[in-house]
């Protein structure tokens, strides 16, 4: 019995233009898990709006990281998809997908159809759980196969936030590159607030410590998020900002650091709606300002290389941290096909094989 392995990533453009980033963009931001407001308003945003703007300024963007592979988080994947191949043997058929773009979804499972795959392990490639990224992408999965009227036994992972192995390898790497006395800034991509909400299944607990006054701590309204350090509960099973903070302590933990050697931010805000704090270009700053004059910045949320990783972080925030007067920056890189975490992936497969878990959907 033939079992299957889709490897699946966000998506990136097939060039770093602005012919190839507008299509791009479209795609990704009328996903109505990415803009959750009606359609028709959707369209205007996103159609008239934000690609005729954003497609230049994106382009130049992406020529910054561009290799003669073309995009990183394209080529990551492909190499964390072969040396999976490798790694699982002759009995899996392991193929890489992006939610956005290619190679797509449903070239990925056609090939895994013909090759006879019956038992089916759907990995997104997003640690921590978000209805804009592993929803979406699980959904499109399901929605693929309905169209092709194919059926196997199959678990969809949600999240591996919290996987050992997946831990392991974000703390071999860290260890390689952190050097004694440097501060670490875990900096995860930011989603806006009223998506953590949608994610509350009791639609009671998120964000529900109010608006905090000049004297309190913004964390207050997090209340829930804090609570996922010491007790699960079923309206912080799928936070996504609870799971950023499990993750950095669990690292953190194991890298042995104390409480004040680390700080957690999130970064990529766009507009004017509340997005999850505290925010990566401010806490920065406020670093130096405390006296933190060398930084090192990991991204536990992104596995893969990519232009949040190495230009909103490796540049922008680099010189963020020069222009308020820090000496040392460091950013780690991400996991791509390490072989620390190709085993993993490879464990987490095996693993979660349908057969092995009392349910084919997760």
């Amino acid at each position: 019995m033939k079992s299957g392995l889709l490897i699946l990533n966000l998506g990136t453009p097939d060039d770093a233009t602005a012919d190839a980033v507008g299509p791009y963009l479209n795609e990704f931001l009328m996903d109505p898990y990415v803009i959750d407001i009606p359609k028709p308003l959707r369209w205007f945003l996103v159609k008239a709006l934000i690609v005729p703007r954003r497609k230049h300024k994106s382009a130049s963007a992406y020529k910054t990281i561009w290799t003669s592979r073309g995009s990183p988080l394209h080529f990551h994947l492909l190499d964390l998809s072969v040396a999976v191949r490798k790694e699982l043997g002759s009995d899996w058929c392991v193929e890489p997908g992006m939610r956005y773009g290619k190679p797509s979804i449903d070239s990925a499972l056609t090939v895994m159809r013909k090759n006879g795959v019956e038992n089916l392990v759907v990995l997104p490639l997003y640690p921590q759980y978000a209805e804009s990224s592993t929803r979406s992408s699980i959904e499109k999965v399901e929605s693929e196969l309905a169209k092709m009227q194919w059926n196997p036994k199959r678990k969809l992972i949600s999240s591996f936030h919290d996987n050992s192995e997946h831990l392991s390898a974000w703390v071999e790497i860290i260890k390689e590159k952190l050097k004694k006395g440097s501060h670490l800034l875990f900096s995860y991509h930011g989603l806006p607030e009223r998506h953590l909400k949608k994610s509350d299944p009791t639609a009671m607990y998120c964000l529900d410590g109010g608006e905090p006054t000049r004297k309190e701590s913004a964390q207050r309204k997090y209340v829930c998020c804090e609570k996922a350090l010491t007790e699960k509960c079923q309206a912080n099973q799928t936070c996504y900002r609870a799971q950023s903070l499990e993750t950095t302590h669990l690292i953190a933990r194991s890298l042995g650091l104390r409480r004040e050697q680390w700080t957690i931010s999130f970064q990529s805000r766009l507009g004017r709606t509340p997005w999850i704090k505290p925010y990566t270009d401010e806490v920065i700053p406020s670093l130096v300002q405390s006296g933190v004059t060398d930084l090192t910045v990991v991204t536990p949320s992104f596995v893969a290389d990519c232009l949040e990783t190495i230009e909103e972080i490796g540049d922008r925030a680099r010189e963020t941290f020069a222009e308020a007067g820090g000496k040392r920056f460091t950013r780690i890189e991400c996991l791509n096909s390490r072989p620390h975490w190709v085993s993993a992936v490879a464990k987490i497969a095996r693993s979660n094989l349908p057969s092995n878990v009392e349910s084919s959907r997760n």
